[in-house]
């Protein structure tokens, strides 16, 4: 086969790949494990989009590395596939939402397989299965249990188009995170979880993972951990105080001169009429009902101090309210006894003269857990009028099936589709016997996506038919557990690292808890991928008709050519534009990659030029850093210029054309799966180790030393030494120890490759 015909080559090696399970899990194996995640997608009719691709191929390209290097590598792949879209086509169509789905898998993973991902396809998960919703009902009833899942009647974010009850996550800036329409409040009847309960460890234990600081910021951020006091403003009455009082919290005591209003949360801004008694010196100031205060964050009331913050300042001017400055630079000033003091030092003198006490508090709410729409897991409970509670569903009766209806639309009054299928809800109360009702709120979509990580570990589990409690326990489960936790690196979108990482977290410390889980976080490390956008920088999307079908790259260029097209077009981490020359280009590359093995006379015995050998170490070097480090556009770029040395070379020696072939198998794994074979190699190129760099000499640098800052000595080091190391060599130095012998070394400073400062006490 001279000529490059990357749809023969692609079958005959998935077909070959699959029938030999070559990327199949073992959970036996005495090897280090190593998993490997990307977010599973929720199969839209739309189909696979090139970003799903940009994600998928990178990933892949750890995975086989990390198999090269000897690791038993889990590397899933399931569907998300409960939610409002299918529900919507649904409604449109007339077909049903379980249909809808089935057929919407099978093209996703059709998809999926021509690209040629090592996906270990026996894991296969999928939400909507009962089978796996069983173990989402079972995990909801242990939250349940647990006091940590309840329902209260509360003011939640409606959103009248999709007709469904959100999240405050769901809710960005009043606007649904779904449609983009406006949301309104409305009082609701709701089940949430007690996410609260963990919202210090949430904010504490970021520190024990390796994600990037931009997602741990954007976790904190809407965890929103505040230290602060609570002070009690007491209401004016007939110009005398009584026990009626406001409660606010404030971050910034030492403002409280400041102070000219204080407000509650309202739906419109509104003076009640009545006034407050600033503690610190007896005004009288307004009591105001405000849009900007939010219900249910802090105590529920602010003291407005217009001239040191940017809402309260907004609010003032528009209610000619006064504006007292208080602090200037760094001193207080118009703060009665302790004016001119320094604003910070003042804060604690305040914060006793009123006898506060420190706090710490949240801007996390409980999660809203219950969705008023169809296609969704059924919550597990039972209301029993004789019992007057919700009682849970036996064990024994789960899964709780979703039934099938002939009306999918949400209603106007916030009913799910459910409550109308009265056989359905009419049931027996699991405890008296009486007369129950089912729930017919389901649970969002997140419910599905909090746990998905461990059940690729315990898949074949799943379709059990013994009880959750006993298998949960069980050494077998245990033992899968142990050796696959934590998920090693999870790759996602920027979108996903609040709301579902947030979420899982939080479902993992309550397992860890109960002991069900090994370690305290679900993944070591954390990265994002960037956009890929439409010609001119737009967003892609299917209304503005800019979406690029991957199917049709497919066809035209090959899989290979797609994936290093994606992982040549940018910095992985950053939004890149799509170029369809780029993926000319790509293909280009490849043509040349095979016809130097169909063209080149390879040489069993030959040996590299020198120039060409130390190419191909540095190359080597090259592509496994920038591997782990996501530089994957340097890393092709690297193979590149090495293919540019082999082209011109008059000598090619086998060993040389096969390294270069595995550095680019991470990248393009049927065309160098067909040119392995072509080199005579009988093993497949993905079960082989990662080439390794000889005849580099270490780089060296030159490093300064300084002793209490003045530069004392000079000497030669490999580069990228690390601290200890260049602390020992420093110290072993003449120069250096006449300077340090017989003093204490205080701290040591690095700037890496350039100079170590050894700081002495004299």
């Amino acid at each position: 086969m001279k000529k490059y015909n990357h749809k023969i080559v692609e079958k005959k090696w998935q077909k070959f790949w699959a029938e030999k399970k070559l990327y199949h899990a073992d959970d036996n194996s005495t090897k280090e494990k190593y998993y490997v995640l990307v977010e599973f997608p929720y199969p839209s009719g739309e189909g696979l989009h090139v970003g799903h691709v940009r994600g998928y191929t990178a990933m892949d390209a750890i995975a086989r590395k990390r198999r090269a290097e000897g690791y038993n590598v889990l590397y899933p792949m399931g569907w998300d596939a409960f939610g409002l879209p299918t529900e919507n086509y649904a409604i449109k169509t007339g077909q049903s939402p379980a249909v809808i789905t089935r057929k919407n898998v099978s093209r996703y993973r059709k998809q999926l397989e021509n690209l040629g991902f090592s996906f270990d396809w026996s894991r296969e998960v999928n939400t909507t299965d009962p089978n796996y919703y069983k173990w989402t009902q079972w995990l909801f009833l242990q939250f349940f249990k647990s006091g940590l899942a309840y329902k209260a009647k509360m003011p939640i974010n409606w959103c009248p188009s999709c007709k469904i009850g959100l999240a405050n996550e769901e809710a960005v800036e009043e606007r649904c995170e779904r449609c983009g329409g406006q949301v309104e409040i409305r009082e609701k009847e709701q089940w949430l979880l007690a996410i609260t309960k963990y919202a210090d460890r949430l904010d504490r234990d970021l520190d024990l993972v390796d994600y990037p600081k931009s997602v741990k910021l954007q976790q904190r951020n809407w965890i929103g951990r505040k230290k602060g006091v609570v002070i009690n403003f007491p209401i004016f009455n007939n110009q005398v105080s009584d026990k009626d009082q406001l409660t606010i919290f404030t971050t910034r005591a030492e403002t409280i001169f400041g102070a000219t209003f204080v407000a509650r949360p309202g739906k419109a801004d509104r003076f009640t009429g009545e006034y407050a008694v600033n503690p610190v010196n007896q005004e009288k100031i307004p009591i105001w009902e405000a849009e900007y205060v939010l219900k249910g964050v802090g105590t529920g009331a602010v003291m407005g101090v217009p001239a040191h913050d940017e809402r309260d300042l907004e609010f003032a001017k528009k209610h000619n309210l006064p504006i007292r400055e208080v602090i200037n630079g760094n001193a207080l000033i118009n703060s009665g006894e302790f004016s001119g003091q320094n604003f910070l030092a003042a804060r604690e003198e305040i914060m006793k003269s009123l006898g506060a006490k420190p706090i710490t508090t949240y801007k996390l709410r409980d999660w809203v857990f219950s969705r008023q729409r169809y296609w969704g897991e059924p919550i597990p409970l039972i209301w029993c009028a004789k019992c007057a509670k919700w009682q849970a569903v036996p064990e024994k009766d789960l899964p709780v099936k979703l039934p099938v209806v002939k009306q999918y639309q949400p209603t106007d009054s916030g009913e799910s589709p459910l409550a109308g299928m009265e056989k359905w809800v009419k049931t027996k109360c699991p405890i008296c016997g009486g007369t129950g009702r089912r729930e017919t709120d389901t649970m969002p979509n997140w419910a599905g996506s909090s746990w998905y990580y461990l059940a690729y570990c315990i898949s074949e589990n799943l379709k059990s038919q013994l009880p959750i409690s006993k298998q949960v326990q069980s050494s077998k489960i245990q033992n899968k557990l142990a050796y696959w936790s934590p998920v090693d690196w999870y790759n996602g979108g920027m979108e996903q690292t609040t709301l579902h990482l947030l979420y899982s977290r939080f479902w993992h410390k309550f397992l860890y808890d109960r002991q069900l889980v090994p370690g305290q976080e679900p993944y070591t490390k954390r990265t994002s991928h960037g956009l890929i956008l439409a010609a001119g920088g737009e967003k892609m999307s299917k209304s503005k008709g800019n979406v690029i079908n991957p199917d049709e790259l497919v066809i035209r260029f090959g899989a290979d050519t797609l994936r290093v097209y994606e992982m040549f077009m940018g910095p992985f981490d950053q939004a890149v534009g799509w170029n369809e020359d780029g993926i000319i280009g790509a293909r280009r590359f490849l043509e040349r990659v095979w016809h130097l093995v169909q063209d080149g006379e390879f040489e069993e015995r030959a040996k590299p030029a020198p120039d060409l050998a130390l190419l191909l170490d540095q190359t080597v070097k090259k592509v496994a850093e920038d591997i782990e480090q996501m530089a994957f556009n340097t890393a092709i770029s690297a193979l590149m210029i090495l293919l540019n040395k082999l082209e011109k070379a008059t000598s090619l020696p086998v060993k040389t054309g096969k390294t270069f072939l595995k550095l680019l198998s991470p990248f393009a794994p049927h065309l160098t799966e067909e040119l392995w074979c072509e080199l005579g190699e009988k093993q497949s190129i993905h079960s082989v180790p990662w080439p390794k760099a000889k005849n580099l000499k270490a780089e060296k640098v030159n490093l300064v030393v300084q002793v209490n800052g003045r530069a004392r000595d000079v000497f030669e080091a490999e580069i990228d030494l690390d601290e200890e190391a260049v602390k020992k060599l420093a110290l072993a130095r003449g120069k250096v120890q006449s300077f340090v012998a017989g003093k204490k070394i205080s701290k040591v400073i690095l700037v890496p490759n350039r100079l170590i400062n050894i700081v002495v006490v004299l």
